[in-house]
């Protein structure tokens, strides 16, 4: 089992995730005095802002902060801001994730659409499922708006924050491929392993850590060398990093406890997700067990037995063991990445910490 994430130690979990809450709280106070001089009416969205930015790892907003120390920048309150502007991204993102996959729950709470729907659901029941998606889907854009206002007011100077904005705007963009990637395997019903991992790298692994890493390094590099060469080691940590988080996740969203994922057991099963998990299964499977993943996968009616039936064949297939491997290899390849990256020995010790944090997990 994973160390408290939250407790002392050398990536300051605590105190980012203190400043980063405290950045987030007086922006939204900031938003709902605009908000609110328009019509009391949009507060429930801030209202469902606020719940869903309540939670979380905050693990991007930490590895921005480690970008920037690691190309040594010092602590001031303007990266905090900074760095928590990416939590209004991943916000949007989950928003609008949700949405697409027809997901129920996010963070042990209805999904934002599912929030809005239940409110039309006595007034005109027939229209409440497109009223909710629709609802979320501007919550989700009005966040990802937010996110460029909050990194704009963070107080860095402007020099720094256009040199940033190269790593910030290839996250959006990559993040919305990926994910296009990702719906595009669901459609078609079947992705190869090859294809998951592409899904895995633009969806996740730069969306995650590479870039918000970058960020911080863009902000704080004091030339365009430090920048390059920065940024390269950040590339070399976080790429495998970033896949080996994404392989947890797969394994969480089939085998986690729901008290602690915030999502329904199987809810990866009954989605159809294409993982590299599902693919390494599909790859290894009998005829019969293929027959079994197409049955299952993408039924929304899926029975605690059909889940069962998923899961035995994810385990013999030896993809669950599969997926374990290669996470332990990439948290290795990324921890050894540090060891020629010219980062000071504090952010070192800080992002071998994160490998840690971000991998051996239960949520």
């Amino acid at each position: 089992m994973a160390a408290d994430p939250a407790g002392p130690g050398p990536a300051r979990l605590a105190q980012i995730r203190h400043e980063v809450a405290a950045a987030l709280e007086a922006f939204l106070a900031r938003q709902h005095a605009v908000l609110a001089a328009i019509s009391d009416e949009l507060l429930p969205c801030l209202q469902a802002m606020r719940e869903l930015l309540a939670g979380g790892k905050r693990l991007r907003p930490a590895f921005c902060y480690w970008g920037w120390r690691a190309a040594n920048g010092t602590d001031c309150p303007a990266i905090y801001a900074a760095a928590a502007s990416l939590e209004l991204l991943q916000a949007s993102a989950l928003i609008h994730d949700d949405v697409m996959d027809a997901s129920d729950t996010r963070r042990g709470r209805p999904a934002v659409h599912r929030q809005f729907s239940a409110r039309l659901a006595t007034v005109n029941p027939g229209r409440a499922e497109q009223f909710g998606s629709g609802a979320a889907v501007l919550i989700g854009d009005l966040l990802l708006s937010w996110t460029g206002e909050m990194y704009q007011a963070s107080g860095l100077p402007a020099d720094m924050l256009q040199r940033g904005r190269r790593a910030l705007d290839a996250m959006q963009t990559e993040v919305a491929a990926g994910q296009y990637l990702d719906l595009l395997g669901q459609a078609g019903g079947s992705t190869s392993v090859a294809e998951a991992m592409q899904v895995i790298i633009f969806k996740t692994a730069k969306y995650t850590i590479e870039r918000p890493l970058q960020l911080g390094a863009l902000l704080a590099a004091s030339s365009p060398a430090t920048a390059d060469a920065v940024t390269a080691a950040c590339s070399r940590y976080g790429i495998p990093l970033g896949v080996a988080f994404q392989l947890r996740d797969d394994i969480l969203g089939v085998f986690g406890d729901p008290a602690k994922t915030g999502k329904p057991t199987s809810g990866d099963i009954s989605e159809g997700k294409r993982t590299v998990l599902m693919a390494l299964a599909r790859d290894r499977a009998s005829a019969s067990q293929a027959r079994l993943l197409d049955l299952r996968l993408g039924d929304r009616a899926l029975t605690p037995a059909g889940a069962a039936e998923v899961k035995a064949v994810l385990t013999d297939t030896g993809a669950v063991a599969e997926c374990e491997s290669l996470i332990a290899a990439s948290v290795s390849e990324a921890v050894a990445a540090l060891d020629a990256a010219p980062f000071p020995a504090e952010a070192k010790s800080a992002l071998a910490a994160l490998a840690v944090t971000a991998t051996d997990r239960e949520e």
